[in-house]
C-alpha cells in the first residue's frame, strides 16, 4: 500500500546561484559528504546537486512533514546502487518519521526517480508499506540492496 507520495521540481540555476554565493556553507548544510563527493565528480555538479535537493524535498513531502518536525536535510541521503540507480537512505528524524507512519507488521520501500533537463531537475518519491510476510521486503532505512 502507498503511504506517501512526494514530488519536487527545481530550477538548476537556483542551485548554481546558491553554490556561487554560499559555497560549502550551502552544500555542507544540505548534502552529506557522500552526496557532495558524487556531485563534484560529475561534469555538471549543479545538476547533480539539484536532483538530490529535489529528492530530499520530495521525500520530506512523502513523509508528510516537509522539512519540519525533526526532519532535516541531512536525514535523507541519495545514494546510488551498484548499477547507478538512485536510492534514498533515511536516518535520524526522517527514519523516525518513516517508522511512525508505517503500519504495524509492515516494512517500507522507498521508490525514487530523478531526472534533469537543463534548466530543470525533478524528483518523485513514493513510500510503500509491504507486509513483513513478503519475501522481497526491503527496508531502505537500513541500507541499499
Amino acid at each position: 500500500m502507498i503511504i506517501g507520495i512526494g514530488s519536487d521540481l527545481i530550477d538548476i540555476r537556483r542551485i548554481e546561484r546558491s553554490i556561487a554565493r554560499f559555497g560549502a556553507r550551502f552544500t555542507d548544510r544540505v548534502f552529506t559528504q557522500q552526496e557532495c563527493a558524487r556531485a563534484l565528480a560529475r561534469a555538471n555538479p549543479a545538476a547533480s546537486f539539484a536532483k538530490r535537493f529535489a529528492a530530499k524535498e520530495a521525500c520530506a513531502k512523502a513523509l508528510g512533514t516537509g522539512l519540519d518536525d525533526g526532519v532535516f536535510w541531512q536525514d535523507m541521503e541519495v545514494v546510488n546502487g551498484a548499477k547507478g540507480a538512485p536510492f534514498l537512505r533515511l536516518m535520524r528524524g526522517a527514519a523516525k518519521r518513516l517508522a511512525a507512519i508505517t503500519p504495524a507488521g509492515y516494512g517500507t520501500r522507498l521508490h525514487l526517480t530523478l531526472t534533469d533537463d537543463y534548466p530543470l531537475a525533478q524528483a518523485f518519491v513514493m513510500i510503500s508499506a509491504e507486509s513483513s510476510r513478503e519475501s522481497d521486503l526491503i527496508n531502505f532505512t537500513q541500507g541499499i540492496p
